[in-house]
C-alpha cells in the first residue's frame, strides 16, 4: 500500500496530472496527423512522439516518487535527452518545408540543446558544481534563443512567404524562451538556495513539461490545420 498516491502528496499529484495530460495529447496528435497537409504530417507526428515519450517516462517517474519519495533525476533527464532535441528538430522541419535549410543549422541547434542538458544534469546530479552546471547550461540555452530570434533560423523564417509556418515558428520560439525559462527557475530554487527543495523542483518541472510539450504540439497542430484549411 506504500506505493499508492496519497491525497496530500502534491508532487505525486503533479506527476499524475502531467502523465494523463501528455498521454491524451499524444493520442490527439496521432489521430490528427492525417487531417493536415503532407508537409505538416512530420511535424504533427513529432509532436505526438514528444508527448508520447514523455508519457512513458512520467509513468516511471511517478512510481519512483510515490514509492521512494526520491526525485527521479535520471529518468527526467533521459526524457529530456529524447524530447528536447525532438523539439529542436521541429524548428528545422518547419523551415525545411518552406525553404532550403543548411544542414549545419540543424546540427548547431541540436548540439546546443544536448550540451544544455548535459551540463544541467551534471550539476543536478552533483558530478560538477551546481552553479557551474547551471551557468554553462544557461549559455547554451541563450545560444538557442539567439539562433531562433536573430540568427540563420530567424532569417530563413522571415523570408518565408507562408504565413502559417511563420506564425508557428514565432510561437514555438516564444515557448522555448518563456516556457523553457521555467526550468532554470526550478533548478535555481531547488538546488542553489542553500537547501535542496525536491518538492519545489519536481512540481515546477512537471508543470513546465506539461505546458511546454503540450503547448509546443498544439501550436504546430493549429498552424497545420490553418494552412491545410486555406489550401483546401
Amino acid at each position: 500500500m506504500d506505493n499508492l498516491l496519497k491525497p496530500d502528496d502534491f508532487v505525486g499529484i503533479s506527476f499524475f496530472i502531467a502523465t494523463m495530460a501528455m498521454m491524451a495529447s499524444s493520442v490527439f496528435f496521432f489521430l490528427e496527423r492525417d487531417s493536415v497537409l503532407g508537409k505538416w504530417k512530420t511535424s504533427v507526428t513529432l509532436a505526438g512522439l514528444i508527448t508520447g515519450i514523455a508519457t512513458v517516462h512520467y509513468f516511471y517517474m511517478r512510481d519512483v516518487w510515490v514509492t521512494t519519495g526520491q526525485s527521479p533525476t535520471v529518468f527526467r533527464y533521459v526524457d529530456w535527452f529524447l524530447t528536447v532535441p525532438l523539439q529542436i528538430v521541429e524548428f528545422y522541419v518547419i523551415l525545411a518545408a518552406i525553404a532550403s535549410v543548411p544542414i549545419a543549422l540543424f546540427w548547431r541547434l541540436l548540439s546546443y540543446s544536448i550540451l544544455m542538458l548535459i551540463f544541467g544534469y551534471l550539476g543536478e546530479a552533483n558530478f560538477i558544481n551546481v552553479t557551474l552546471g547551471f551557468v554553462i547550461g544557461m549559455i547554451f540555452w541563450l545560444l538557442i534563443i539567439y539562433e531562433i530570434f536573430f540568427g540563420e533560423a530567424s532569417r530563413i523564417n522571415s523570408n518565408s512567404a507562408n504565413e502559417a509556418c511563420q506564425n508557428a515558428f514565432k510561437a514555438l520560439r516564444l515557448i522555448v524562451t518563456i516556457g523553457w525559462a521555467i526550468y532554470p527557475i526550478g533548478y535555481f530554487w531547488g538546488y542553489m538556495l542553500g537547501n535542496a527543495n525536491m518538492n519545489a523542483v519536481n512540481i515546477i518541472y512537471n508543470y513546465a513539461d506539461l505546458i511546454n510539450k503540450t503547448a509546443f504540439g498544439l501550436v504546430i497542430w493549429a498552424a497545420a490545420k490553418k494552412d491545410s484549411n486555406i489550401s483546401a
